[in-house]
């Protein structure tokens, strides 16, 4: 009983597998983040509020308005007004959201150009 001419083995193609490892990379290298977060450096009131001295200097930030010390300022003024409030750009200013409806980008923005003005020590309180 003869069944016939033995038949060559068939190769499994990877053509498919390499398609799918191709598709798999092209995804994680579009899906990753390049290079690090922008990071602002921070001190949460509470422990920091001991070495606090000189006059007051809060700053309540609102959506759409600044207010130093219960006195409603534009930027360029705040940061005149700050400046003859401290004594060196390490004195501590505190910063507070006028309400919960203020945007944590305002207090973001505003605190970068504090930072940006000379002011290394920004407290944010609730």
């Amino acid at each position: 009983m003869e069944f016939g001419a033995p038949r060559r083995k068939h190769r499994m193609s990877l053509t498919p597998m390499i398609d799918v490892v191709f598709l798999l990379l092209v995804f994680f290298m579009l899906a990753s983040r390049f290079g690090s977060p922008a990071q602002l450096s921070l001190t949460l009131g509470g422990g920091a509020a001991q070495g606090y001295s000189g006059p007051p200097r809060l700053v309540r930030v609102g959506a759409e308005e600044l207010k130093l010390n219960g006195a409603v300022e534009d930027e360029e003024a705040l940061v005149a007004r700050l400046q003859e409030l401290v004594d060196s750009p390490e004195d501590i200013v505190v910063l507070r959201p006028d309400d919960a409806e203020v945007p944590l980008q305002r207090l973001v923005s505003v605190m970068e150009w504090l930072g940006e003005a000379g002011f290394t020590n920004l407290v944010l309180v609730e």
